[in-house]
């Protein structure tokens, strides 16, 4: 994420379920992932049963398949360990993406 909106909006988030996590009772652990080959995703959750689920973060009203590039990496590589991937967006609707992949509007945090 370049622009000053979405790095604005990632921190955010971040923050948000940093938050969350301390009173849920779930324990998962938050990461950013990044590979070698400059493969990314914003925020990754890994529970303590080894789940993991992965988010990315735009400032855009509309989503498209290439933004589920870094998560589809990442749910084709861990298989079934890999429990869902959203793509936040400034949007009013839950768009389903394919397998385990969906877009949902910012407000889904505190739903």
């Amino acid at each position: 994420m370049s622009d000053g909106a979405g790095g604005l909006l990632e921190g955010f988030v971040a923050g948000e379920l940093r938050r969350q996590l301390s009173w849920n009772e779930s324990q998962a652990q938050l990461f950013h992932y990044r590979d070698c080959d400059g493969r990314e995703v914003d925020l990754v959750l890994e529970s303590a049963d080894r789940r993991v689920g992965g988010i990315e973060m735009k400032a855009a009203g509309s989503v498209d398949r290439k933004d589920f590039k870094g998560l589809t990496f990442l749910r084709d590589k861990l298989g079934d360990r890999f429990a869902l991937g959203v793509v936040f967006y400034t949007g009013t609707r839950a768009v389903p993406f394919g397998d385990r992949l969906v877009a949902l509007p910012y407000s889904a945090l505190w739903q």
